[in-house]
């Protein structure tokens, strides 16, 4: 398994965490997992939306200090 990608996208408001996951994921291999940071405190619902829509798998959505992590499978 490769290593996981990471996307910084805190001080970015909805829909800008989703659209920048959206380009990074390209970069993601089949399988591998893209950490996401956001702030806004929408983030959790968008990317349960974005990986229903997508087909990729929300493996982890944890909340610290206003910081959201969010881990994302890549599907295929």
């Amino acid at each position: 398994m490769s290593e996981a990608h990471y996307l910084d996208a805190r001080d970015l408001k909805c829909p800008l965490p989703v659209l920048r996951a959206r380009k990074a994921m390209k970069d993601v291999p089949a399988g591998g997992l893209l950490e996401v940071q956001a702030t806004d405190p929408g983030a959790p619902a968008d990317f349960e939306a974005f990986c229903e829509t997508t087909g990729h798998a929300l493996e982890a959505s944890e909340e610290a200090d206003g910081v959201y992590t969010l881990r994302i499978r890549k599907s295929g």
